[in-house]
């Protein structure tokens, strides 16, 4: 899986990681945190999603806002980079929701299919109906 690691890291870049790495892996191949900055809100234990972006030493909230909340009737949300507060934004899907989501993506490595939602605890076939034209992978 390709990432993009960037913010207070010693060598800034895209890296070319095995499937299954987490962030930690991805911090350590950009060459560790650049002197005196801290992985701030960086969970380091998290499954890599293939093509996303680690912001290091950014503020708590702040590595997401290339990705703002937008206008859920003209959305189409990327399953592997939605925000648990952007999925929230889709029809019938509240805070736990959103969360099961979020959960199912870092435990397996991404959905490589919009179909694997139904895999998700709590989204059935109507559920399911509601949110495919939604959301893509």
């Amino acid at each position: 899986m390709t990432v993009h690691v960037t913010g207070k890291i010693r060598k800034p870049g895209v890296y070319l990681l095995p499937a299954g790495a987490r962030v930690t892996d991805a911090v350590a191949a950009a060459g560790g945190v650049s002197r005196g900055a801290s992985t701030g809100a960086l969970n380091l234990a998290r499954r890599l999603i293939d093509g996303e972006q680690i912001v290091v030493g950014a503020p708590a909230g702040q590595a997401n806002q290339a990705s703002p909340i937008a206008d859920p009737a003209t959305t189409v949300l990327d399953l592997n980079s939605a925000t648990t507060d952007q999925l929230e934004q889709l029809p019938g899907v509240g805070e736990v929701l959103a969360a099961r989501i979020a959960e199912f993506r870092d435990t397996h490595g991404g959905f490589t299919t919009v179909e694997q939602l139904r895999e998700v605890t709590g989204i059935g076939p109507r559920k399911y109906d509601e949110l495919k034209p939604k959301v893509r992978v």
